[in-house]
């Protein structure tokens, strides 16, 4: 029976992330993250799960070639850092989610071996020891958050030797006992540097060369964080914004320099971009 890949983009410090930070924001963040990492798929492989803060794929019966692997993990890696790298440069928001956001790290793992499969409610999931030991993977002993682990049987299923090197990868060999069983591995720190991240144009400068024809001035009896989450969050703007008929915008991103949005007045719709 042929082997199948099985393969999980595991978003590091999710868990103090989600506890120490604003609910709503954090769950944006981290939504736009998984996101990220399922565009970031470029071999094909089947999403089974999404687990809270990672992602499981697998491929069945069919294990991709070492070159294909290895750039689909950097892939996933640039993905992610760069989007976090988008959040850092144009957040507008001064809360603790989003100005914490680009502490998140990633860690990738990928193993291999017979699959099986069970029906769940018409859904097909993947099932047997080696999910199990996939994920027990996750809890190993790299002194890093932030890393590529292959187990040491798909790295001979890939003839992908340790002393393989590139601008990313540099593999150290580890192995952890699970159950009375040894898991051998071999991992590579991933050092973001060395990634090809997309680069970004400067934030545009907006400058008024007149008065406004207008000034108002009013006291609002809140908290000026509060104030400023009612005034940039669309999912308020109908608090205040009146004679608009409706909304539309991405209600899985916070709102930062470049989002868009669209206000419906009378059926005529006027788009707007967050620009400071």
């Amino acid at each position: 029976m042929p082997k199948s890949l099985l393969f999980i983009p595991d978003i590091s410090g999710f868990t103090k992330f989600v506890q120490t930070t604003e609910v709503e924001h954090s769950q944006h963040v981290i939504s736009e993250l998984l996101e990220v990492l399922i565009s970031a798929n470029t071999q094909g492989l089947e999403l089974a799960e999404i687990e809270g803060d990672a992602l499981f794929f697998y491929k069945e019966d069919e294990i991709t070639s070492q070159e294909k692997l290895l750039a689909q993990i950097e892939t996933m890696f640039t993905a992610f850092y760069g989007h976090l790298r988008l959040l850092e440069k144009n957040r507008i928001c001064p809360c603790n989610a989003c100005a914490t956001a680009p502490n998140l790290e990633l860690k990738v793992v990928a193993h291999s071996g017979d699959l099986k499969f069970i029906q769940v409610q018409g859904n097909r999931k993947p099932f047997g020891q080696q999910v199990i030991e996939a994920h027990r993977l996750l809890k190993n002993s790299v002194d890093s958050d932030n890393y590529a682990l292959i187990s040491k049987e798909l790295a001979n299923d890939l003839e992908l030797p340790l002393d393989y090197t590139s601008k990313v990868y540099r593999f150290n060999e580890g192995k952890n006992l699970y159950d009375g069983k040894e898991i051998a591995y071999i991992y590579s720190l991933i050092e973001i540097e060395k990634l090809n991240l997309n680069s970004f144009s400067q934030a545009k400068k907006v400058s008024f060369d007149r008065d406004p024809n207008i000034v108002l001035e009013e006291t609002f009896p809140i908290a000026a964080e509060s104030l400023l989450e009612y005034i940039t969050n669309f999912t308020y703007r109908h608090h205040w914004v009146k004679g608009v008929d409706k909304f539309e915008y991405n209600t899985n991103e916070v709102n930062r320099l470049g989002t868009e949005h669209v206000c419906v007045i009378n059926g005529k719709q006027l788009n707007f971009v967050t620009v400071t």
